[in-house]
């Protein structure tokens, strides 16, 4: 189970032996038993695969976008970085068509203060490609949202606006026509507290977080991860660290599991 904290469990969460090797160095060694915070050792791989893992684009839960105006039937290619700190790292192209699927998080249709991701009548910058204007809203007949339409500004290929306006939002997105379905699987700590099973806690069981794992199935991903391997890890960005489950994960039916946050929000 990759929640466990042993070898074959963070192995196959995907923590690196760099990363392992790095936490002991930290820790150091002592002759009495100690109580070292889970945060050290998310921290280390997060060190690690920051340097190391390139980077691609995934929506975990997908909102459709149809971008009105852009030619029906057509697509193109837009260069991205591998790393944004490495160009030994090289580049990839990332395929674009009209309609694209961004995080459900990153549209509000009555924003709060501070929300500059799309909202109804405000431009956000699609990472790579075009600023596009919430335009109308689609819901079913629960009134839920199922679709967003926008228009999008041709002249603002590769995301900067020609007559220099300032935009403050920028998401990222997965092309619909070029999407990978996957399932991806959110892990988080096993217990709640720092230490299950203590002085305190003699039933380690009352410390069982309910929440470490959530499972998503139907996730877009970029077709470049179509040749992810057990061995690869990847920051999906906005997102996290993530790879390939070396267990359940099939060519036809691909499982990526999560190392790590980008940061520490446990506390």
């Amino acid at each position: 189970d990759p929640r466990m904290p042993t070898l074959v469990g963070i192995r196959r969460r995907g923590f690196t032996p760099e990363s392992i090797r790095a936490f002991c160095e930290t820790i150091g060694v002592g002759k009495s038993d100690s109580l070292i915070d889970m945060s050290i050792l998310e921290d280390a791989v997060r060190e690690d695969l920051n340097v190391r893992a390139p980077r691609a684009m995934s929506v975990l839960r997908p909102l459709k976008v149809v971008i009105e105006g852009y030619p029906e039937g057509e697509s193109e290619e837009f260069e991205a970085a591998n790393h944004p700190n490495n160009p030994e790292m090289g580049t990839r192209m990332v395929p674009f068509s009209g309609t694209v699927y961004i995080e459900r998080d990153d549209f509000q249709e009555e924003p709060v203060k501070g929300f500059f991701r799309m909202a109804p009548g405000k431009e956000v910058r699609l990472r790579y490609a075009y600023i596009v204007k919430c335009e109308s809203v689609v819901k079913d007949e629960k009134g839920e949202i199922v679709e967003v339409r926008c228009s999008y500004d041709p002249a603002s290929r590769g995301g900067s606006a020609p007559d220099g306006r300032k935009i403050k939002g920028t998401i990222h997105w997965v092309s619909a026509h070029h999407a990978i379905d996957a399932e991806v699987r959110l892990y988080d700590r096993l217990f709640s507290t720092p230490n299950p099973g203590g002085k305190n806690e003699p039933d380690y069981r009352t410390s069982l977080n309910p929440k470490s794992i959530e499972v998503l199935k139907g996730c877009k991903l970029e077709p470049s991860l179509a040749s992810a391997t057990v061995d690869g890890r990847f920051q999906f960005e906005r997102l996290g660290y993530f790879c390939l489950d070396m267990r359940d994960s099939r060519p036809e039916a691909p499982v990526f599991n999560r190392t790590a946050t980008l940061r520490d929000s446990w506390s």
